[in-house]
């Protein structure tokens, strides 16, 4: 299906300002979408409407008409949705479908071609960036009140809050939220990528998908596994996996409950769930200062 209207270049803050907070879930309006794709809001819905089982209720959503009324309360978008919403000539009369993250990826789909997919990128970028914001800054959350927190979000002020905090503070947790797959794994590629002569992974629950976050390391680079027995690789994969990524060694113990990442014997991260597991449930990945040594000490002594 070709475009219908105009396409708009995209720009990092006007993507951010067409991102709400709705039902605890970063979305987009139809409408937004559609702008931005360059497609009519009815085609684009009619689409969607011909892949309805692609859409389940956590990829998107249409909005009671309390949500609408709230959007439209929200300083940023009053005169935009309430053109839209309220009733004015040429507004819309049917309630407007909201897309999450998710979503947006599976209309990207939908639409295919060239620009979908570009547009796309930017849109998904910009979901990133807000998200890393959030939980790389959720101990000065804590300490504003719900109350300030909740105007923050209504009201899209998140621009004042980069400027206070700064767009680049390094931070030595990270925190992901259940569904963040792809920003887990990303964080702990960058991690792997860091070692230049050696990685421990602590792990008692690895298989081949540990491996595959393991194969982004450098070249040259050895891995050393330790892991419960039962382990749920074989031999034949460790094989495969030094075919090509070598040298990889695994060794079992049962002394470790937690994980941990060891780089070149001396930089440690504490990691709040399986590698495999990462970003399916909330966890938190931790820079451990110092600990190094005794961990490397402690792990001479497993046999």
């Amino acid at each position: 299906m070709e475009k219908d209207t105009e396409v708009i270049p995209l720009e990092d803050g006007d993507i951010k300002r067409r991102i709400f907070t709705i039902r605890g879930r970063q979305v987009m309006l139809d409408s937004d979408l559609a702008e931005l794709y360059g497609y009519e809001v009815k085609n684009l819905n009619r689409q969607v409407k011909r892949n309805a089982r692609r859409f389940p209720e956590d990829f998107m959503f249409k909005l009671t008409r309390d949500e609408v009324d709230s959007l439209v309360k929200c300083q940023i978008v009053t005169s935009r949705i309430s053109r839209m919403f309220q009733g004015q000539s040429g507004g819309r009369r049917k309630l407007p479908n909201v897309f999450t993250e998710q979503g947006i990826y599976m209309l990207a789909t939908v639409l295919k071609g060239e620009l979908a997919e570009t547009q796309s990128i930017f849109i998904m970028r910009a979901f990133r960036e807000m998200r890393h914001f959030v939980a790389n800054n959720a101990a000065l959350f804590d300490r504003i009140s719900k109350v300030e927190l909740k105007q923050l979000e209504t009201d899209k002020k998140f621009d004042q809050l980069f400027e206070y905090i700064g767009e680049h503070t390094e931070t030595n947790q990270k925190l992901f939220f259940d569904g963040q797959i792809y920003d887990a794994f990303s964080l702990l590629i960058e991690l792997i990528q860091k070692a230049d002569q050696e990685i421990i992974l602590i792990d008692g629950y690895v298989d081949v998908s540990t491996l595959n976050v393991l194969a982004k390391k450098k070249s040259g680079v050895a891995v050393t596994i330790y892991t419960f027995k039962k382990t749920k690789l074989t031999v034949q994969d460790v094989a495969v996996f030094n075919a090509q990524y070598p040298q990889l060694e695994v060794k079992y113990t049962s002394v470790f409950h937690d994980r941990f990442l060891i780089l070149d014997g001396k930089t440690v991260y504490h990691i709040g769930a399986s590698l495999k597991d990462a970003g399916k449930k909330c966890f938190a990945v931790s820079l451990m200062k110092d600990a190094g040594p005794e961990l490397m000490k402690k792990l001479a002594q497993c046999k």
